[in-house]
């Protein structure tokens, strides 16, 4: 995907996981990645090794659950670059729990990262892509936003936001050659999941046709695929990689 070579991206939740993968792919296919999240010195770790095998990014401080932070942010690489044009949505937490004692906090914690955290970056970047006519958002949303999981109905729900999102902004910045879609991870062996014992994973295996879990590349593969040329034609839309977990419209 020599097309994307030059092209400036940023990537939230970098420091590990799903949204070190789409760093690292995107920097092996010639983009300058803005690798963002809280934890600096992780962050300054997935920097160098991008610039190990040749690629550049740059770490930026930022808590996507703060407004401030995320204004800041923006206006750094703003200011750095004149653009951001390729920006993937990663960053997310999770705070299971059944619905009857979920406090109210746990609702609002992954309302306000997951789904209002990627609004309001969104925002803050858009105009320069608007200008430039030109521009690829990626949001990282989940098969629970698709099928709905019991004791996750705060992390579901900004999931399932994050889709309708995803295909109303698709809508209004179509006409400026911009393009908007999601990626829904199945189950994926990351730090998120390594939490689960041998009993909820053997569960889960047995939901997947494939037989395995997916890895954090096969993410980042379908994201750098979204963020192509190649994909120019496709707007609107949520690529479901879980293999076989879900399968819908």
């Amino acid at each position: 995907m020599a097309d994307l070579q030059g092209r400036i991206a940023l990537v939230t939740g970098a420091s590990q996981g799903i949204g070190r993968a789409c760093a690292l792919e995107l920097a092996a296919k010639g983009v300058t990645v803005a690798l963002a999240a809280r934890n600096e010195a992780k962050l300054a770790e997935v920097a160098q090794e991008i610039a190990t095998a040749g690629g550049q990014a740059v770490p930026v401080a930022l808590d996507i659950a703060s407004e401030e932070s995320i204004r800041t942010a923006a206006k750094t690489l703003i200011d750095q670059f004149g653009k951001v044009e390729i920006l993937v949505n990663n960053a997310g937490i999770t705070r299971d729990g059944l619905m009857m004692a979920m406090k109210r906090a746990d609702w609002d914690d992954v309302i306000g990262t997951n789904l209002t955290g990627a609004f309001l970056l969104t925002q803050a970047l858009l105009r320069p892509m608007l200008k430039n006519r030109w521009g690829r958002i990626v949001n990282i949303t989940s098969v629970v936003g698709r099928t709905g999981q019991a004791g996750q109905v705060n992390y579901a729900a900004s999931k399932a936001g994050m889709i309708g999102m995803t295909r109303s902004l698709a809508r209004e910045v179509a006409s400026r050659g911009i393009t908007v879609n999601a990626v829904a991870p199945g189950y994926i062996e990351t730090a998120m999941t390594a939490v689960l014992d041998d009993k909820q994973r053997d569960a889960m295996m047995t939901q997947i046709p494939l037989g395995r879990a997916g890895t954090d590349v096969d993410i980042a593969h379908a994201v750098a695929f979204l963020a192509s040329e190649q994909a120019s034609y496709i707007t609107g839309h949520v690529l479901d990689v879980n293999g076989g977990m879900f399968m819908g419209g």
